[in-house]
């Protein structure tokens, strides 16, 4: 038998050590992890020269714009920034122009997405106004429905318990997850609503207003909801604050189905960062105490926290930099810098390796039903993420494939960088540089039960 490539001289984390070993690729797939001597024969070579393989990273938030929001990032410019980033599949958010909340809306997204990818790149809706249609827009092929708390979008009403209640019961039924924005819209809307009557405009009126109540009284209304229906699966996103984390953790151990996600900036940056970052740093929710951050990453090394997400989200300079701090628009880009961090915090001994292969790459498989994906076995889906784990380099804005040149992490010192990437068998990063065409990537789509 001659297989399509041969991966050799490489090193990989299988069964808790790392080991000398060769992978032959056909079709797309791992054929076989090995010695070089047990290869079948293959129409080319790749040597790694002795750099770490390790599946393909899986980036469960991204808001990847294109439509009516390219100006910010398009498909083809987020899918080449998760790829420099070693990234091989994202799931990307519906508050879009138009909105991703119904079947054709979706449908048309995932036609324009497939032109232009280069990565794998599964979507989101928003919940439709018509229950009725949830269960249409699951079969179409949405990894999950994203609920924003915080404000009104798409055709929930965030605060009506029992309009959630009867959708979360239908994403139930349709076995898709239920992935939550957690600030609580009336909370926050009062605590904005007095702070520009006030004229307060600043950071600390930001962060007052996004307090941390804001986000455990949202979580725990929503945990109240998720026990009441039965294999409902709530998904907390970028969760920030240690009350929070612990209601997680509560209802894990009442055997719910609840799992959460945290970003690399809520645990590697305080509020106290904003001074030097300024709004660049910017997001919703914001940064938090020292004291959060120390619970958050308890939780990540404990395992109340399933996942790492980047929450990908590219703005233009001009939009971060706003008159008033209501105006400046959220968020951070993330896909180029997500594994350099995480594996520069491994050589700083803040997590293990093993936890870091299974927060950014089993546990988001497990979750969204990414069954090919998310480990290195045979018979898997060929999304391989190359490593220099000791390489050392700076974080560098301007180097950015994405459309969004700002990062409060810019100009950090990382150890640990993506080399090359694989998506699906084919070589798609390379040293940096993107070697495919626009619409090499594939959209992909939820397998169900």
């Amino acid at each position: 038998m001659i297989v399509d490539s041969i991966i050799n001289n490489a090193k990989a984390y299988l069964k808790g050590e790392i080991v000398d070993c060769c992978f032959a690729i056909e079709e797309g797939k791992i054929q076989k992890i090995g010695k070089e001597t047990h290869m079948p024969k293959a129409d080319q070579k790749i040597d790694l020269h002795h750099l770490l393989v390790i599946p393909g990273v899986i980036d469960s938030h991204v808001h990847l714009r294109d439509e009516n929001k390219a100006y910010k990032e398009t498909f083809q410019t987020g899918t080449a920034a998760a790829a420099a980033g070693g990234v091989t599949t994202v799931l990307d958010m519906p508050n879009n122009s138009p909105m991703t909340m119904s079947v054709e809306t979706l449908r048309n997204r995932m036609q324009t997405a497939a032109r232009r990818v280069l990565v794998n790149v599964g979507f989101y809706s928003e919940f439709p106004v018509d229950k009725q249609k949830i269960k249409a827009i699951a079969e179409e092929g949405a990894f999950g429905f994203k609920l924003f708390m915080a404000e009104q979008l798409g055709g929930l009403n965030v605060d009506d318990d029992q309009a959630l209640r009867e959708a979360f019961e239908a994403t139930a039924q349709a076995e898709v997850p239920v992935a939550v924005h957690a600030e609580d819209h009336q909370l926050l809307k009062g605590a904005v609503e007095k702070s520009k009557l006030a004229h307060k405009n600043d950071m600390n009126a930001f962060l007052k207003a996004h307090s941390e109540n804001v986000e455990s009284a949202s979580v725990e209304r929503l945990l109240a909801i998720n026990a009441q229906i039965e294999k409902m699966h709530l998904h907390v996103c970028h969760i920030s604050t240690q009350k929070a984390v612990q209601a997680v953790a509560e209802a894990k151990r009442a055997d719910k189905n609840v799992t959460c996600e945290v970003t690399p900036h809520h645990l590697l940056l305080t509020r106290e960062d904003y001074e030097k970052a300024g709004t660049s740093a910017l997001t919703m929710p914001p940064l938090r105490s020292r004291e959060n951050v120390d619970a958050l990453w308890k939780a990540l090394n404990d395992g109340s926290i399933d996942t790492v997400g980047s929450d990908h989200a590219p703005h233009t300079l001009q939009e971060k930099d706003a008159a008033t701090i209501w105006e400046v628009k959220v968020g951070v880009p993330g896909l180029e810098t997500t594994l350099p961090l995480i594996l520069t915090a491994v050589h700083k001994n803040r997590v293990t390796f093993s936890r870091v292969l299974e927060v950014l790459c089993e546990k988001p498989a497990e979750i969204f039903h990414l069954t090919d994906r998310g480990k290195l076995d045979e018979g898997k889906n060929a999304d391989l993420t190359v490593v220099d784990f000791n390489a050392k380099f700076k974080i560098d804005v301007a180097g950015f494939k994405s459309k969004a040149k700002f990062s409060p992490f810019n100009k950090l010192e990382m150890q640990g960088k993506p080399v090359k990437t694989f998506v699906n068998g084919e070589l798609v990063m390379d040293e940096g540089e993107i070697v495919v065409k626009p619409g090499s990537g594939l959209v992909i789509r939820r397998a169900h039960s």
